[in-house]
């Protein structure tokens, strides 16, 4: 699909070596309120690492941030709700899509233990369907 108004590439995290921490890259907040749909394009290599995980944060001020859950089960008594970061642990090329109505988009990556060898790259497509 040609980059046009309603579709764009963006650039997340340039292949680097993960660390044992979550660290954000590049934010998505330029105009992003007139798509609807976000596409994360994960290329993961774990080298010495046990796993890799990557959180996608939604935020409608720059300053609350949300992330969406896998699980969310709620009865008259309490809520349950599993994380939502995503694991990897195999080498390979991960989309992930998600639905989209904010103004800004968050997305971090961080590795689980020794980051020798270990590279991610993750990009954004962000599109009008």
């Amino acid at each position: 699909m040609p980059p046009n108004s309603d579709y764009r590439v963006a650039a997340i995290r340039a292949s680097t070596v993960l660390t044992g921490s979550y660290v954000a890259g590049t934010l998505l907040r330029d105009d992003i309120s007139k798509y609807n749909q976000l596409v994360v394009l994960v290329d993961i290599t774990l080298g010495s690492l046990t796993s890799a995980e990557v959180r996608v944060e939604f935020s409608l001020d720059n300053v609350r941030w949300f992330q969406k859950p896998f699980q969310l089960v709620i009865s008259s008594t309490q809520a349950s709700v599993s994380s939502g970061e995503y694991t990897f642990t195999v080498d390979g090329l991960y989309p992930m899509d998600f639905p989209i109505a904010y103004n800004f988009i968050r997305i971090s990556a961080k590795g689980t233990g020794t980051v020798t060898n270990s590279l991610m790259q993750v990009d954004a497509i962000l599109a009008r369907v």
